[in-house]
C-alpha cells in the first residue's frame, strides 16, 4: 500500500499515487514541493519533472525488487474470491444484478439494498463516489504480499503515465468537474502568480478552443479509423467523424473554454475562481463620489473565517498559546512574554482570543524617479495573525490585506474615514467574536501591534510628524534639546502614560495644535476598547537602525579612519568587492561606498546590505586598524548592539547588557563627534531595553517582511498596466492570489526540504560518525546523507558552521560534516570546534578540538537555527555571529 505524504489517502499503486499528487494536490510545485512518494525517501522536489528524474535514477530497483501488497476482493453475496482487479469486482457486482439478484451495499455502515443495475449505480456515484480501499466491509478486500516483477521500462511508463486515469477509480460524474478545477487552477497560477494578463490568457484559450474544435478532429477521426483497422471493424467514416466531433466537443476543457463557458472570459474566470477557491471579495467604499474617489477593504471576519476554517491553522493557535503561559518570566519570546500584554486582562486571560498585528505603510507602484512620481503612490494595511509561533508570519503568502488606498485620499479625508470600515470590524471582533465551526466556540480578539515606521505610526497614532520638530518620541516626552544631554537609562525623562496622553490629547484638539507632540487621538484607541496609543505602536529596527543610525554612523567613522590614513576608500571598496562572501552572505553582500563620503555624511543603501557591512566590516578592514582606535570602537560597539537588538530571545541578563552598551556607544560617540547631533533615531534606540521588557523581541515586528509584500502589487502593475482604479486591481489580484494559496495543505515553510540525497548503511560510515548515530539510534542500519537542504525557510549545507551548545558563557562551536534525515528528522553531524573571541573583530577565531570529536545534533537542538559562514582571516578561520545568543554560564 501506498500513503500520500500530504493527506491520509492510501492507494493501492505508485502510479495511483502519482494520479493523486495531480488531482487532489495541485499545490505542489508552488507553496509545497512534490515529496518523494516512497515512505522511506525524504526528498522534495520543486518540479513534477525532478520528481520523475529521481524516481528513475533512484528508486527504479526499489520498483523492480520491492515487496507489495497485492489487492483481492471477495463478493460478499456468493463468496466469490480470486477477483485480484477492482474492475473485475465491480464486473461481478454488475452480474448479481443483471440477474435481479438483492445486494446489500459493500461499504461499511451502509445498509443501501437494489436488485436494479442503474439504481445501484446512482447509490454508489452519490453516496460512495470518492473511496478508499478501507471503506469497504471486512472480509471483501484482502492483501498478499508478492515480489514485483516491473522492469525498468515499466517504471519508467508508469511515471510518465499519470495522467492516466481509470474509470472504476473515479466517477464519471465527478471527474468532468475535477478536470475543470485543476485547469482552473491551472489559469489562476497564471493570471494572478505568474502575472499573465488577462488578454492573454484570453487569446491562448481562444487557440486552443480552435485547435480543439476544428482542426483536431480530422486528426482524431483519421486515428478512429486506424484503430478500427487494426481490429479488422468496418465502420462508416462519417459515424467516425461524429465521434470525433463528440469526443473534442463533450471534453469538459473544451466545455469551460467555449464561448459562455465557466472560464471562456476573464469576467466568468473571476466568477470562477471566487465561488471555487475561497476567495474573500474586496469592498469598494466611496470617498467622494462626485470626484470618484474610493479605497478597497478587504472584510477581516471573512478573511479571519476563512483562514480559521484550517485544521493546521488552529492546531498551531490552540496550543501556542497555552505553552506561553508556563515560560520563565525572565525570558522574553514573543509579545505574550511582554508586560504589556501580561497586564492587559482581556488578551492573557484563559480564554483563548484571536491576536491581530497591523502594518501600515505608503509606497510607490511607478518608478520614484520618473514622471509618475506619487502620482500612484498607495497606502496598504497588512495583518498578520500573531497567535501562530515566532517566525510563521515572515512567509508572504501569511501577510493578508486589509485595506488599499491613495496615499493622496488618506492625506485628505483622514485615517478615521478611511479606516472606518475596519475599525468597526474589529470593534465586532472584541465585542461579540467569530464563530469557528470547527471549534464549535466563538472566538473574540482584538489588535495587540502595529508596525509601520516612525513617520506612518506618528501619522496613524496622531503624533508630530515633523521630526525636526520640539518634540519627537512617541514613548517619552523629551524634546530635541533634552536627547542631546539625558540619557533615557537616567529616568530624567517623562514617560508617557496613559492619563497624560489623554489630557494631552484634550489640550491638542481645544487648541488645534499639538501638544508635546500629540496632534489628535489614534482612531484604534478611539475604536477599540482593548488596544491604546502607548501600548501597541513598537519601534521598527530596520528604518531606526539599519537605515538610520548604521548608515550615518558609518559615514563618519570612516571618514575619521580614512583621515587618519589607515586606509583609502578605494582600498575598503576593493574590500567589498573582493571579499569571498559564502551561502547566505552572497545574498546580501554590501554595496560599495559612495564617492565623496565625507560630504555626504551617510553611505546610504537598504537595510540588508547595510546590516551585511557593518557585522562583516572587521574582516574587511580590521587587520589594517590599530587596536584602540576611537572610531573602530565606535562601530565595534555598533555592531555588538544591532546584534543584540535583532536576537530573537531575550531574558533580564542580555536586556540590561543592552542597556549599558547603547549607553557606552553614546558616551564615546558624542566625545568623538561632538559636533554632530544625535538623531530621534538615537534617541529611540536608548527606549529598545524598556520596550523589550514591553513588547518582547523587537526583530518580531520589524517591518522588512512587510515591505517585501509591496513586491507583488508592484509586479502586477508592471505587467498589467492597467491604472484605471488602480486600488480595485491591484486588491482583486490579491484576493484571488491569496485564494490559490490557501488550497495548500500548509501555509508555512517546510521543516524538510532535500531535492538529492542517498541511503547509506550505517556500517560503511566513518567509524566515528557511526558510532555517534548509533547512540542515538542503537537498531537504525540506513541514514539518508545529503550535502544541502532546507528547514523552515533556512538552507543548511555542509561546511557551515552552527552554535549547538554553550560552556563557560561562550557560545560552541560545530561545522556540518555530513547532513542526515533519521526517521524524518533532520540532523547534522557536525565536527566540534573551539572558539576564542577575538575583541578587535568582535567575533570568534576557530580551531580544531584538540578531542576532534563529532556529534550528532538536532536541527531542533542548535542553540541558534541560523547557520554561520566561517571565513579565513590572513591564517586564522574566524566567524561572527548574526545575532546574540543566550549562553548559560
Amino acid at each position: 500500500m501506498w500513503n500520500c505524504k500530504a493527506c491520509s489517502v492510501v492507494v493501492p499503486s505508485r502510479l495511483k499515487l502519482l494520479q493523486h499528487y495531480r488531482l487532489k494536490h495541485r499545490h505542489f510545485g508552488h507553496n509545497s514541493r512534490f515529496p518523494c512518494v516512497y515512505s522511506n525517501c525524504p526528498c522534495t522536489f520543486r518540479t513534477w519533472n525532478a520528481l520523475r528524474i529521481h524516481l528513475n535514477r533512484f528508486h527504479v530497483s526499489d520498483t523492480r525488487q520491492k515487496q507489495f501488497q497485492n489487492i483481492i476482493f471477495s463478493c460478499h453475496i456468493c463468496n466469490c474470491g480470486g477477483l485480484n482487479l477492482e474492475k473485475d469486482y465491480w464486473a461481478h457486482i454488475n452480474a448479481h444484478l443483471k440477474k435481479n439478484e438483492l445486494i446489500t451495499c459493500m461499504f461499511s455502515d451502509c445498509n443501501f439494498k437494489t436488485n436494479i443495475c442503474g439504481t445501484f449505480k446512482s447509490h454508489k456515484n452519490r453516496k460512495h463516489h470518492s473511496f478508499l480501499l478501507n471503506d469497504f466491509k471486512p472480509g471483501i478486500v484482502t492483501t498478499t504480499t508478492v515480489a514485483s516483477q516491473e522492469s525498468d521500462l515499466a517504471d519508467d511508463v508508469e511515471v510518465e503515465a499519470y495522467y492516466e486515469i481509470e474509470s472504476d477509480v473515479h466517477s464519471s460524474n465527478n471527474l468532468p468537474n475535477e478536470i475543470k478545477h485543476n485547469f482552473a487552477a491551472a489559469l489562476l497560477k497564471l493570471e494572478h502568480l505568474s502575472h499573465v494578463p488577462s488578454a492573454a490568457i484570453d487569446e491562448f484559450l481562444q487557440e486552443l478552443y480552435i485547435l480543439n474544435s476544428t482542426l483536431s478532429i480530422p486528426l482524431t477521426t483519421d486515428v478512429l479509423v486506424d484503430a478500427f483497422q487494426k481490429h479488422n471493424l468496418e465502420v462508416d467514416k462519417s459515424i467516425l467523424k461524429e465521434i470525433a466531433t463528440t469526443l473534442s466537443t463533450d471534453n469538459p476543457i473544451h466545455k469551460a473554454i467555449q464561448k459562455g463557458g465557466c472560464l471562456g472570459s476573464a469576467y466568468q474566470r473571476r466568477q470562477y475562481y471566487k465561488t471555487n477557491f475561497n476567495v474573500v471579495d474586496p469592498v469598494e467604499y466611496i470617498l467622494d463620489a462626485k470626484n470618484k474617489k474610493t479605497f478597497q477593504y478587504i472584510p477581516i471576519l471573512d478573511s479571519l473565517q476563512v483562514l480559521l476554517n484550517r485544521k493546521d491553522i488552529l492546531e498551531k493557535i490552540s496550543p501556542n498559546q497555552k505553552t506561553q503561559e508556563t515560560e520563565e518570566d525572565s525570558v522574553y519570546q514573543s509579545f505574550r512574554d511582554g508586560l504589556h500584554f501580561k497586564q492587559n486582562r482581556f488578551l492573557s486571560g484563559q480564554e483563548l482570543r484571536l491576536f491581530v498585528g497591523l502594518y501600515v505603510d505608503d509606497f510607490e507602484l511607478c518608478n520614484p524617479l520618473g514622471t509618475s512620481r506619487k502620482k500612484h503612490k498607495l497606502c496598504a494595511v497588512y495583518w498578520v495573525l500573531r497567535n501562530l509561533p515566532p517566525g510563521s508570519n515572515s512567509s508572504l503568502s501569511s501577510i493578508y490585506l486589509a485595506l488599499l488606498c491613495r496615499t493622496d485620499d488618506v492625506k485628505t479625508y483622514g485615517y478615521n474615514r478611511v479606516l472606518e470600515p475596519l475599525l468597526k470590524d474589529l470593534k465586532y471582533l472584541e465585542e461579540h467574536g467569530i464563530f469557528i465551526p470547527l471549534l464549535g466556540e466563538t472566538l473574540k480578539g482584538t489588535v495587540v501591534t502595529v508596525s509601520a515606521d516612525n513617520l506612518g505610526a506618528h501619522g496613524l497614532a496622531g503624533f508630530n510628524e515633523s521630526f525636526s520638530g520640539h518634540y519627537i518620541c512617541r514613548f517619552c516626552t523629551a524634546s530635541k534639546q533634552d536627547i542631546q544631554s539625558i540619557e533615557v537609562r537616567t529616568g530624567a525623562l517623562s514617560l508617557r502614560t496613559k492619563e497624560l496622553h489623554s489630557a494631552h490629547v484634550r489640550l491638542a484638539e481645544d487648541s488645534d495644535t499639538n501638544y508635546f507632540g500629540v496632534k489628535k487621538a489614534c482612531p484604534l484607541t478611539e475604536a477599540l476598547s482593548h488596544f491604546h496609543v502607548l501600548t501597541g505602536y513598537p519601534p521598527d529596527i530596520a528604518h531606526d537602525i539599519f537605515e538610520g543610525i548604521v548608515p550615518v554612523e558609518l559615514a563618519h567613522c570612516l571618514t575619521l579612519i580614512i583621515s587618519k590614513k589607515y586606509i583609502t576608500l578605494d582600498k575598503i571598496n576593493k574590500s567589498i568587492l573582493d571579499f569571498p562572501y559564502k551561502y547566505n552572505d552572497k545574498t546580501n553582500k554590501p554595496h560599495v561606498l559612495p564617492q565623496p563620503l565625507s560630504s555626504r555624511k551617510t553611505i546610504g543603501g537598504n537595510a540588508h546590505e547595510n546590516w551585511s557591512l557593518l557585522r562583516l566590516l572587521p574582516f574587511l578592514i580590521g587587520p589594517q586598524i590599530p587596536e584602540n582606535e576611537p572610531a573602530w570602537q565606535i562601530l565595534l560597539d555598533l555592531k555588538e548592539i544591532v546584534e543584540l537588538v535583532v536576537a530573537p530571545v531575550h531574558n533580564d541578563e542580555s536586556i540590561a547588557y543592552l542597556e549599558s552598551k547603547i549607553s557606552e556607544h553614546r558616551q564615546r560617540y558624542q566625545d568623538l563627534f561632538p559636533e554632530q547631533r544625535l538623531l530621534p533615531k538615537h534617541h529611540y534606540l536608548e527606549h529598545y531595553p524598556q520596550i523589550i521588557r514591553l513588547f518582547g523581541p523587537l526583530v518580531g515586528y520589524w517591518t522588512i517582511r512587510f515591505e517585501a509584500k509591496h513586491s507583488f502589487f508592484k509586479q502586477a502593475i508592471r505587467h498589467t498596466s492597467c491604472f484605471k482604479n488602480v486600488p480595485f486591481s491591484l486588491a482583486t489580484k490579491h484576493q484571488l492570489m491569496i485564494g490559490y494559496q490557501l488550497t495548500s495543505p500548509s501555509l508555512e515553510k517546510s521543516e524538510l526540504e532535500m531535492s538529492s540525497g542517498s541511503a547509506v548503511p550505517v556500517d560503511i560510515l566513518k567509524e566515528e560518525i557511526a558510532i555517534v548515530v548509533r547512540q542515538r539510534y542503537p537498531n537504525l542500519s540506513e541514514i539518508h546523507i545529503t550535502k544541502n537542504v532546507w528547514s523552515k525557510g533556512i538552507n543548511y549545507r555542509t561546511g557551515m558552521i552552527v552554535v549547538h551548545g554553550s560552556e563557560g558563557g561562550l557560545p560552541e562551536f560545530g561545522q556540518i560534516e555530513q547532513i542526515c534525515v533519521l526517521h524524518q528528522k533532520l540532523f547534522f553531524i557536525v565536527k566540534q570546534l573551539c572558539g576564542w573571541y577575538r575583541e578587535h573583530y568582535r567575533a570568534y577565531e576557530l580551531s580544531q578540538s584538540p578531542t576532534k570529536a563529532v556529534s550528532l545534533v538536532e536541527v531542533s537542538e542548535l542553540t541558534d537555527e541560523y547557520p554561520l559562514a566561517d571565513y579565513l582571516i590572513g591564517h586564522v578561520q574566524m566567524v561572527t555571529l548574526k545575532r546574540f545568543v543566550c549562553c548559560k554560564g
